[in-house]
């Protein structure tokens, strides 16, 4: 009787081994054959994505000689660059403000932040485009980068804020017993605790930026960034040129997404770590 429990038991444990694994693939498989056929087209000397008429680098030579593209890529880049930087550092000092708060308006304020996160893309883009016009705000460039730095700002402050908590308030207060000025203490002493959870906000920051399209498309006026070009030329008709765009954003963000990822299983092992050494100590 044991015995044909035990089989069974290890009956459906393979079973649920199996379609687990099974979930899995499909999973990945329908999330990423489609890039996959995009960067594989890209390499085509085809203009199109109607057939595959042998390897060549062609797309990608067109795309660096398009002016056009070159011009976006420009507003991309320096868009997320600069929205990244300030909103970092507008994050950082928000975040430090706001962890030295009582619990309770502390608790209001994080609530409050996290509404730009969950509000949908198409109503924070009408209200930025609403609210530009209203200011008489005309140049793009400038709009667009506003609206990346606002939408950018809730995710430095909650990629900050749980190093601020894993920190001791008793370091900060050292430095000030020590002669240190309160400036000093928070150049010296609290920066460079919470720095990992800075350095991953800005990379953060970088990455939704360069990847926005929606916020970006009503609130520019006038300007382009990558995604509003690959859409207003995906409505003409793909042209392998763009797969090759594509393929070079896919990349940059994936191999962004790779380091913060990376980073962050570093830091949980070394506070793994830690934490075992502590144990050892007090034991």
């Amino acid at each position: 009787m044991v015995k044909a429990v035990r089989l069974a038991a290890s009956r459906l444990g393979r079973v649920r081994k199996f379609f687990k694994g099974t979930y899995l693939f499909a999973m990945l498989v329908f999330m990423y054959a489609p890039i996959i056929v995009l960067i594989f087209f890209s390499f085509t000397e085809s203009r199109t994505m109607s057939s595959w008429k042998g390897f060549s680098l062609g797309s990608y030579q067109q795309l660096f000689r398009d002016a056009a593209i070159m011009d976006a890529l420009w507003v991309t880049v320096s868009i997320a660059v600069l929205s990244a930087v300030i909103s970092t550092i507008v994050g950082t000092f928000a975040s430090i403000g706001l962890y030295s708060l009582k619990k309770r308006p502390r608790a209001v304020i994080e609530n409050i932040t996290q509404l730009p996160m969950v509000n949908p893309d198409l109503v924070t883009g009408i209200s930025f485009m609403l609210l530009f016009s209203f200011m008489g705000f005309r140049d793009g460039y400038f709009r667009m980068l506003l609206a990346h730095i606002t939408f950018n700002l809730p995710y430095v402050i909650f990629s900050v804020m749980p190093k601020l908590r894993q920190s001791s308030d008793m370091l900060y207060e050292a430095a000030l017993d020590l002669g240190c000025t309160p400036w000093e203490a928070l150049k010296r002493v609290v920066i460079p605790d919470i720095l990992p959870g800075i350095v991953s906000g800005f990379i953060l920051a970088f990455t939704l930026s360069i990847d926005d399209f929606v916020i970006s498309w009503f609130a520019a006026d006038g300007v382009q960034n990558l995604s509003i070009y690959i859409y207003a030329q995906a409505r003409m008709g793909i042209n392998t040129k763009i797969n090759a765009l594509s393929a070079l954003l896919f990349i940059t963000v994936a191999a962004l997404l790779l380091i913060v990822n990376l980073k962050s299983i570093r830091e949980e092992r070394a506070a793994e770590i830690q934490n075992r050494k502590v144990a050892r100590k007090s034991a």
